[in-house]
């Protein structure tokens, strides 16, 4: 078969049914089962984009017990396969039981080939678009940053960088909101450099207590205060021939930013309490969620210090920034922590793919990998919804998947945003758009636009 061929597979019993329902879909590879041996072996032998499934199914073309045990038999051997159940006009209550269990949706008997065709398409639309997710994810997890998980342009640009930078020793600043994965950046620029043997030394500025966070990045000699009954090296000195990773350099108190100048400039620390200069070997790669640069007009921040923690700046775009990220990693969240506490769930509803898609994600990764995790814990079919991951949002939102409803969408957008450029001016907004007025004057009767 060839490869690029729409699979739809028929569970029904009824000849004369399904002879119409092959008719109906021409486009389709449609195989035609009469019962669940049938159907189980075809799902094995080529699993389906869409299956329609009669829920009435021999031995039992009466009851619903039959058609139930090959869904959840389909679902367990082909998890993205979306099965619309076919049901008689009586059989409503069965059908929202299946669509519980994780059936895509149903349609009641009689068919009508116009509305069930389109259906259909619509099912195999979103089991596409599922498909090529997986490929970019897998795609991904062969990539040459280890724990970064993305295919947005903005992703791969970093990832680019960091590949460039990490086999030098230049100091890296990492500039990103909270939860973005600016330590898993920084584990990628320890693992690709030539120190990825030694050690690499993590710590939160902003976690340890200001009187606490000298003697914790330079050590201190016995006797140097109260309590230090021994000689203690600190975690500079710990990463010497390693990578120290200094994380929210940004709360670092303003008295210990000119003691880190030094270290910077000198590569020598000196413990707390001692007189003897100790040299270090250590690379540098710092992060911070806050605007230094406010820091620095605010007098709280050294400005002699940004220009040495940031030889190379490396910003790490938001969640909502990443196109096409977030379910990316959603879906690799849901199979971790599905996993992890031995639940069957493989899948989003449509409705969480929209909400996913949709949701601003404030909390960046970081909220992602919560909400998926508590949604696993607490989901209550074998899919994930919108109200398992607690999100609100609007369907009359939804962004289209048809090309032609995208593609009229970015024209009439890039129409507006050359009016505006050009003040409504008609010959700048033509040239800037490269048509001719005559062409410019279609398009804004075409999208009911003025000028």
């Amino acid at each position: 078969m060839n490869g690029s061929e729409r699979h739809l597979l028929v569970v029904e019993d009824d000849p004369g049914l399904q002879s119409q329902l092959r008719w109906c879909f021409d486009d389709f590879n449609v195989v035609i089962s009469s019962n669940r041996e049938e159907a189980i072996a075809m799902v094995r032998r080529q699993p389906p984009g869409v299956v329609l499934l009669d829920l009435g199914l021999p031995p039992d073309p009466g009851g619903v017990t039959e058609g139930m045990n090959t869904l959840r038999e389909i679902q367990a051997l082909s998890p993205t396969s979306r099965i619309i159940i076919v049901t008689g006009d009586h059989d409503r209550d069965h059908a929202v039981k299946a669509i519980g269990l994780g059936a895509y949706d149903f349609y009641q008997k009689p068919v009508d080939p116009e509305i069930l065709t389109l259906m259909v398409n619509r099912a195999y639309s979103v089991y596409e678009l599922e498909q090529e997710n997986l490929r970019l994810n897998s795609l991904q997890k062969e990539g040459p940053l280890q724990g970064v998980i993305g295919a947005s342009p903005q992703i791969l640009k970093v990832c680019r960088t960091i590949e460039k930078v990490a086999p030098s020793d230049i100091t890296t600043l990492l500039l990103g909101a909270s939860g973005t994965g600016k330590e898993i950046f920084a584990k990628a620029l320890h693992n690709l450099s030539s120190r990825k043997d030694q050690k690499l030394i993590a710590i939160n500025c902003a976690a340890i207590p200001e009187n606490l966070l000298e003697s914790e990045l330079f050590g201190y000699e016995k006797g140097a205060f109260t309590g230090a009954a021994k000689q203690t090296p600190g975690k500079i000195e710990y990463a010497d021939g390693g990578t120290l990773f200094l994380d929210e350099i940004g709360d670092l108190p303003l008295e210990l930013q000119s003691k880190l100048l030094r270290f910077l400039q000198e590569r020598v620390i000196e413990r707390v309490g001692g007189r003897k200069e100790i040299p270090v070997d250590v690379r540098i790669i710092c992060a911070t969620h806050q605007d230094l640069s406010s820091h620095i007009q605010e007098g709280r921040f050294r400005e002699d210090l940004f220009y040495r923690v940031s030889e190379i700046t490396i910003n790490i775009p938001k969640l909502k920034d990443r196109e096409g990220d977030a379910l990316l990693l959603a879906r690799t969240f849901l199979d971790r922590f599905s996993s992890e506490h031995g639940k069957n769930l493989r899948r989003f509803s449509d409705d969480a793919i929209q909400a996913i898609e949709d949701y601003p994600w404030p909390g960046n990764v970081r909220e992602l990998e919560s909400r998926i995790k508590r949604a696993v814990i607490m989901a209550d079919n074998n899919h994930i919804t919108a109200e398992d991951l607690e999100i609100e949002f609007d369907p009359k939102e939804k962004t289209p998947l048809n090309l032609k409803q995208i593609r009229d969408e970015a024209e009439r957008n890039a129409i507006l945003r050359a009016l505006n450029h050009s003040n409504d001016n008609i010959s700048e907004t033509a040239k800037s758009l490269g048509v001719t007025r005559p062409t410019l004057y279609n398009m804004l009767e075409k999208y009911n636009l003025k000028a």
